[in-house]
C-alpha cells in the first residue's frame, strides 16, 4: 500500500490496542431495515448510526479527537462495547481501498475475518470487515485476555471522502442480531 492510500488516522476511538471490529459476512440488495425504536442514534454530520439503549453516547473528550461521535457500553467501570465513527478516516478514494486502511489499523494479532461489500443507505461504495482480537486490558477495556469481537463499516460519503464506523465488543456480549441492527442502520446523510 503506497503512502497515498494510508489511513491518516488510525485512532483507537480513545483506547489502546483498537477495541478491533469483527466484520460481519452479509451482502444482498435489500433495502436496510430500520433500528428498533427504543435505540438511540449517533449523528455524526454527515452519517448516523443507532445503538441498543444500554449504550451510553460519549462526549467529545471521552471520544477523542478522530471520532466524530461514539457510544460505550460498559460493565464494572469497563468498556465493554463500543460503537464509533471517523469521517475522512482515509485519503483512499474508493471503500474498497478504505477498508484496507480499516484493516491495517485493527491490533496487531487480530483475526480477520473477511471483507464483503455491502449496501448502506446514501452511498454505492461500502465495505464490512470482520475480525476478532484479544483485549490488551489497558485503559478501562475488558480484562487482559478476553476475545472481542468487532465490525468495521467503511465506505464513501456524498463528498467522496472515507468514513468508518468502527464496532467493538466483548464477544457473546452483543448479538449477532444487535451487530445486524446496528449495521444495517448507518446511512449517509451527507
Amino acid at each position: 500500500m503506497d503512502r497515498k492510500h494510508a489511513p491518516r488516522r488510525l485512532a483507537a476511538f480513545g483506547t489502546a490496542g483498537l477495541l478491533a471490529s469483527v466484520l460481519v459476512a452479509g451482502c444482498g440488495s435489500e433495502q436496510p431495515a430500520a433500528a428498533p425504536q427504543d435505540w438511540k442514534s449517533l449523528d455524526a454530520q454527515r452519517l448516523s448510526v443507532s445503538y441498543p439503549p444500554a449504550f451510553t453516547e460519549l462526549g467529545a473528550a471521552e471520544r477523542g479527537k478522530h471520532t466524530a461521535a461514539a457510544a460505550a457500553l460498559a460493565d464494572g467501570g469497563r468498556t465493554v462495547g463500543k460503537i464509533g465513527v471517523q469521517l475522512d478516516f482515509t485519503t483512499a478514494t474508493s471503500a474498497e481501498t478504505a477498508a484496507i486502511g480499516a484493516e491495517a489499523s485493527i491490533q496487531l494479532g487480530s483475526t480477520l475475518k473477511g471483507q464483503k461489500k455491502i449496501d448502506v443507505r446514501g452511498t454505492g461504495d461500502a465495505r464490512r470487515v470482520d475480525y476478532e482480537f484479544t483485549s490488551t486490558g489497558e485503559q478501562n477495556t475488558p480484562a487482559k485476555g478476553t476475545r472481542m469481537t468487532g465490525v468495521d463499516i467503511v465506505g464513501m460519503d456524498k463528498k467522496d471522502e472515507a468514513f468508518l464506523v468502527r464496532i467493538n465488543a466483548v464477544k457473546g456480549r452483543l448479538s449477532d442480531g444487535d451487530i445486524e441492527k446496528i449495521v444495517e442502520s448507518v446511512r449517509v446523510t451527507g
